[in-house]
């Protein structure tokens, strides 16, 4: 199977380098082109409503900071997005590897399918934190959500937990006691 478009879910999260080096791989193997996407929760960035007092006992000055304040933040989460896909883009060019990239505000699942579909992409590589039950269904999940509804073939890079250290060994619990040192 030969890939030649291959769109790339990107965030912030420690997976995100794994999910790209293996995007990254494929793209060279198969000579592909790479559409790196970032998607902005509309939960976190909502558009700003302009500074209009509807409730005239309503404070014009906290409406108009109000304004401000969700400008700032989605102004912030745009410079994010931006520098995060500008550092993936800028490794894949290093490497050789024709590779575009955007942010788009919405729910990221669909912003995946939806782009695939634009794009026309062949393959669709996304993150897997490992969430299950009340929590994957509290959350949601990006990737269960882009298996299910992806136009193209979707390859899913699960996150690995590592295992926690031994604990460290106390002389007193096996019953040994040194002495102490002079």
């Amino acid at each position: 199977m030969s890939f030649q478009k291959i769109l790339v879910a990107i965030d912030e999260s420690s997976l995100c380098p794994s999910v790209f080096s293996a995007a990254l791989e494929l793209a060279h193997s198969n000579k592909a082109a790479l559409k790196l996407l970032h998607s902005i929760a509309p939960e976190i960035v909502s558009e700003p409503m302009p500074p209009v007092a509807l409730d005239t006992s309503l404070n014009m000055g906290f409406v108009n900071n109000n304004y401000q304040t969700q400008q700032v933040l989605m102004d912030n989460q745009i410079e994010e997005a931006q520098s995060v896909l500008n550092r993936y883009s800028e490794e894949a060019a290093r490497q050789g590897v024709l590779t575009t990239s955007a942010y788009e505000i919405g729910e990221a699942g669909h912003r995946l399918c939806d782009e695939a579909k634009d794009w026309g992409a062949d393959l669709i590589v996304v993150g897997r934190r490992g969430r299950t039950g009340l929590t994957e269904a509290l959350l949601g999940s990006v990737s269960n959500y882009v298996v299910h509804h992806a136009p193209c073939s979707v390859l899913v890079i699960q996150e690995v937990e590592l295992e926690p250290p031994p604990p460290a060994v106390n002389d007193r619990s096996l019953g040994v006691i040194n002495p102490p040192s002079i």
